[in-house]
């Protein structure tokens, strides 16, 4: 069975891919593996140089892979396989929301440690090598590509529903944790973006604190 893990935290891979192995090595002839490499190294050079920086001629060069086969699997070439890596990051994020709030007992606390996580994971691999998602692909692709833009505003608003459902659930009138939604993914991107530039976690560190605060305050009057 080939397994393609791209775990996500908000904004870029971190464990890519593992390959089956045989006594020869490593090896990349099934045609599933082959495709699972292509949107891997994709993902990887989106998540940390960018959609325009990234080319095909990089991706096929960095995979390994025939640039025919790129075309097989992805006949809508460079924004194609963007739209599937941007639903990997959807897909996962959702995942590790959902896994941060069944270890905690709400919510506040639970978006204070996934920020903290978030912030400890930029600071451990040095500011460098990932962009935040609303700047490689919201920013990036929302002037040049519909689908894309369509795609992106998808993606961020699975990510507000997913805590104000879980706010709902702990009682929240709707509006107000529509609104609480809102400000989480906007603060924790903008200070994403920050800590990059000031190659500080700071800035993670007071949005989760400040964060974590305002949604219990909206908990605690509902």
């Amino acid at each position: 069975m080939t397994l393609l893990r791209l775990r996500i935290k908000l904004c870029r891979p971190i464990v890519i891919i593992s390959r089956k192995r045989n006594e020869g090595g490593i090896s990349l002839s099934a045609k599933s593996n082959t495709k699972d490499v292509i949107i891997n190294t994709a993902a990887r050079l989106f998540f940390s140089q960018g959609y325009h920086a990234t080319g095909l001629n990089q991706i096929v060069q960095e995979s390994k892979a025939p640039k025919g086969s790129l075309y097989h699997y992805f006949p809508g070439g460079k924004e194609e396989l963007a739209l599937v890596c941007i639903e990997l990051a959807n897909v996962q994020i959702l995942q590790a929301f959902q896994c941060t709030f069944d270890k905690h007992d709400n919510t506040g606390d639970a978006i204070r440690q996934f920020i903290v996580d978030l912030a400890s994971e930029a600071e451990a691999a040095g500011f460098t090598g990932f962009l935040p998602f609303s700047f490689w692909a919201a920013v990036e692709t929302s002037c040049i590509s519909l689908e894309l833009r369509t795609a992106c505003q998808r993606v961020f608003s699975n990510w507000q529903d997913a805590i104000k459902q879980q706010l709902v659930v702990e009682g929240v009138p709707l509006t107000v944790a529509a609104e609480t939604a809102l400000l989480v993914i906007s603060l924790m991107e903008g200070a994403l973006i920050i800590s990059l530039t000031n190659q500080s976690k700071e800035p993670l560190l007071t949005a989760a604190d400040y964060l974590s605060v305002v949604i219990k305050q909206s908990l605690g009057g509902k």
